[in-house]
């Protein structure tokens, strides 16, 4: 049977760019990747304002790309639960989906943050340069786990 990700992630088609998103109460953090999807890439941190605002900045972005879909990370408790986060974010994905008209496919965020946090900490990254590049490394970190997820799900190639 089919989990939540993988009956949203069948709207987005075969190929074609991904905006991987994770959504913070003050900030966006947004990746990209190849339309292969092979690998994701970090874009920008967004500064939270008005939904609309942030929304509108989604779309450019999302048509400055040919972005066929979105990958919300979806903050899960540890336990697997939802709590009031996981709800803000539901609600966030439902109005982006009516204002930018591209899927919108929920990725299990649990620990996206904490994993870019020690990855930037390993490389010697200073404090200032980790808080100004987290949400995006995090948005990255989400949407490589799900394009990772879409390709173990690809058809392989016939040998020729």
């Amino acid at each position: 049977m089919a989990d939540e990700f993988e009956l949203a992630a069948e709207l987005f088609g075969a190929r074609g760019t991904l905006l991987g998103l994770d959504l913070g109460e003050k900030t966006i953090g947004v990746a990209s990747c190849d339309p292969d999807r092979r690998v994701a890439t970090p874009v920008l941190t967004i500064r939270r304002t008005k939904f609309t605002a942030d929304a509108a900045e989604l779309a450019r972005l999302a048509s400055e790309r040919s972005a066929v879909g979105f990958v919300l990370g979806f903050p899960r408790n540890m336990d697997g639960s939802e709590g009031a986060r996981a709800q803000s974010t539901r609600a966030f994905a439902r109005n982006l989906a009516r204002i930018v008209p591209l899927p919108v496919a929920m990725w299990d965020e649990r620990l996206s943050t904490v994993a870019m946090e020690r990855s930037l900490i390993e490389i010697d990254t200073s404090r200032a340069k980790r808080a100004a590049k987290i949400d995006e490394s995090a948005a990255t970190f989400i949407l490589q786990g799900a394009i990772d997820r879409l390709g173990r799900n690809r058809p392989k190639k016939e040998p020729k």
